[in-house]
């Protein structure tokens, strides 16, 4: 590995590396102060609730709840940031507050915590770019994507009256709307260009140019004689 794709490597890691770090460090104090942390969630259509559209994401009810979020927006961050770096502090802050302010719209009246609105936003955002893009390296990503996380589509299903669906679903709906949003910015196809020259004469690109039949010279080998057959 190059020392510049090192260091894109390790810049792309760093984003989502600090803020888990930021999450695990938050539930820490929380916990060893026993401090209750749920209240500033969000609670849809509540003007107390605003509060939880930045600060929910933040906020995780136990270590179970904040290790299942961990490692997928380690994963899906560094991909965000390593594959699309030039919109991808767009897509985070985009996906971080819209996630959340659907979830306070629309909800059902309880808190809402936990940063699985933001996993839902980037799993959703780069499942489907690539095949906006059609571009065949994000699309292996996509796909890859889809094979990791592909089972959070169950999610958005209103199974577990514990787990806030809703949160889920704007998440993943907020990643498919930025996708599409963006697809004009970032890695794209590379497109064949050709000289100008070549368009004058009506060259187009690949085109395979045939000679015309009066153009071709034929080459011959004269023939030896051979001295016995008196050729």
């Amino acid at each position: 590995m190059e020392k510049a794709e090192k260091k894109k490597f390790f810049y792309s890691f760093l984003f989502p590396a600090l803020f888990v770090s930021l999450l695990w460090v938050i539930h820490g104090v929380a916990y060893y102060a026993k401090f209750e942390l749920t209240p500033f969630g969000i609670l849809p259509r509540s003007v107390s609730g605003l509060k939880g559209i930045l600060l929910s994401p933040l906020i995780h009810g136990d270590l179970n709840h904040l290790f299942n979020n961990s490692v997928p927006l380690l994963l899906l961050g560094w991909a965000l940031f390593y594959f699309y770096r030039q919109v991808a502090f767009k897509v985070a802050l985009w996906s971080f507050l819209l996630a959340g302010l659907y979830t306070w719209i629309s909800a059902r009246t309880s808190y809402h915590i936990g940063a699985s609105g933001l996993v839902y936003a980037l799993f959703g955002f780069l499942f489907i770019s690539g095949f906006i893009r059609k571009y065949i390296p994000l699309i292996a990503l996509s796909f890859l994507v889809a094979f990791l996380y592909g089972s959070l589509i169950w999610g958005i299903l209103p199974w577990d009256k514990g787990v806030s669906w809703e949160g889920h679903f704007w998440g993943l709906f907020v990643g498919l709307i930025l996708a599409f949003f963006y697809r004009k910015q970032g890695p794209q196809r590379k497109e064949f260009k050709w000289d100008e020259d070549d368009e004058e004469l009506g060259i187009l690109p690949n085109e395979v140019i045939q000679p015309k039949e009066s153009e071709i010279v034929y080459h011959f080998v004269p023939k030896k004689k051979d001295p016995e057959s008196g050729d």
